[in-house]
C-alpha cells in the first residue's frame, strides 16, 4: 500500500511538471507572437491605380491586424475580397515585422461608354468585359465611334462586326507594347482609327503595316511635344514613306504674331513728355552756362595758350 502511494505521488508530481512546462512554454510562445510578430513595415508592390496606402489599409482592417502572424494567416484562408479593378492580392511575411502585399490589377486596353448601364466598360488584351464603372481611369483610353449596346460582366464584347473588335485588340495592343496608348481612339465613318495626344490627332488608316506605323511613331511623337495638329500615317507604306505634319491652323497665326516686330515710329498720340528730348541749339544756350564757373579751381582750368 505505501509502495503503491508512492507512485502514485511520483505519478502526480511528474504530472504537474509536465503541466508547468506545457504552461511555459505556452506563455512563451504567446509572448513571442505578441512582442515579435508586430507589423512595423509593409511592403506594396503591382499596385498603380491604387496608393500603396490605400492597398494597405484594405489589406490590415481589423483590430488584431497588427500581429503579422495574424494577418498572415488570416489570408491563407479568408479572400480580401472583391477591390475595384483588382483581380487578386498575395499576403506573405518577409520577417516577422515585415508584411509583403502583391498586387494583380487587371490589364485594361480601353474603355467604352455604355449608354443602356450609364457606365464604362473596360476590357483586357482578350476583349473581355473586365471592369464597369462610372469612374475614369488614366492611362486607359476612351474608345469612341463605334457602338455597343450591351455588356456582360467577363464576357467578351459584343460588337456588330466581330472584325472591328478585331482590329481594336489589335491596335491597343500594338499601342501599348510601345507605350504609346493615346487619351482617346476615335473611329471615323470609314472605321479607322485616330489617335489623340493631347492637342495632336494621329491618322493610323488601315491596318495594313500598324506595326511599322506605330514604330514610327513612336520616334516623332516626342518631337511634337507642345504643338497642335494632325499627323499622317495613312499612306505610308514601305515604298510611299512620306509622313505629313499638318500644324493647326490657330498655332501658325499665333506664331506669326508674335514674329511680327513692332514699329519704331513714336505714335502721334504720345505726350510731349514722353517724347525724347532733342538736341538744343548751341546758339541758344545761355552764356553763363558756356563759361566755366568763377570760383572753379585753376588746376580744373584749360591751359592758356602762350
Amino acid at each position: 500500500m505505501i509502495k503503491e502511494e508512492r507512485r502514485r505521488k511520483k505519478r502526480r508530481k511528474i504530472g504537474l511538471y509536465i503541466l508547468l512546462i506545457l504552461i511555459l512554454l505556452i506563455a512563451a510562445g504567446v509572448f513571442i507572437v505578441m512582442n515579435v510578430f508586430t507589423v512595423e513595415n509593409v511592403v506594396v508592390e503591382g499596385n498603380e491605380l491604387y496608393s500603396s496606402t490605400q492597398i494597405e489599409n484594405m489589406v490590415l482592417n481589423d483590430e488584431y491586424s497588427w500581429n503579422s502572424l495574424y494577418v498572415d494567416l488570416k489570408y491563407r484562408f479568408v479572400d480580401i475580397g472583391e477591390v475595384p479593378f483588382v483581380d487578386t492580392m498575395e499576403v506573405s511575411l518577409d520577417n516577422p515585422h515585415t508584411v509583403h502585399i502583391k498586387v494583380y490589377e487587371k490589364g485594361m486596353l480601353g474603355y467604352l461608354y455604355i449608354n443602356s448601364i450609364g457606365q464604362n466598360a473596360y476590357f483586357d488584351k482578350d476583349g473581355f468585359v473586365v471592369e464597369t464603372s462610372t469612374e475614369v481611369i488614366d492611362g486607359v483610353p476612351k474608345i469612341t465611334g463605334i457602338s455597343c449596346e450591351e455588356v456582360v460582366l467577363y464576357e467578351k464584347l459584343q460588337l456588330e462586326n466581330s472584325d472591328i473588335l478585331r482590329d481594336l485588340l489589335n491596335l491597343t495592343q500594338t499601342l501599348k507594347k510601345y507605350n504609346l496608348l493615346p487619351d482617346e481612339i476615335q473611329y471615323d465613318s470609314n472605321m479607322e482609327p485616330v489617335l489623340y495626344y493631347g492637342t495632336i490627332q494621329v491618322k493610323i488608316g488601315s491596318e495594313d503595316n500598324l506595326s511599322q506605323k506605330v514604330v514610327r511613331l513612336s520616334i516623332i511623337l516626342p518631337q511634337l511635344d507642345g504643338l497642335s495638329g494632325t499627323l499622317h500615317l495613312e499612306t505610308w507604306t514601305p515604298e510611299t514613306t512620306d509622313i505629313i505634319w499638318d500644324r493647326a491652323e490657330e498655332q501658325s497665326e499665333t506664331e506669326e504674331e508674335t514674329t511680327e516686330e513692332p514699329s519704331e515710329e513714336p505714335s502721334a498720340d504720345t505726350p510731349a513728355e514722353e517724347q525724347p528730348a532733342q538736341d538744343v541749339p548751341a546758339e541758344n544756350t545761355p552764356a553763363e552756362e558756356q563759361q566755366p564757373a568763377e570760383n572753379t579751381p585753376a588746376e580744373d582750368m584749360p591751359p592758356v595758350e602762350q
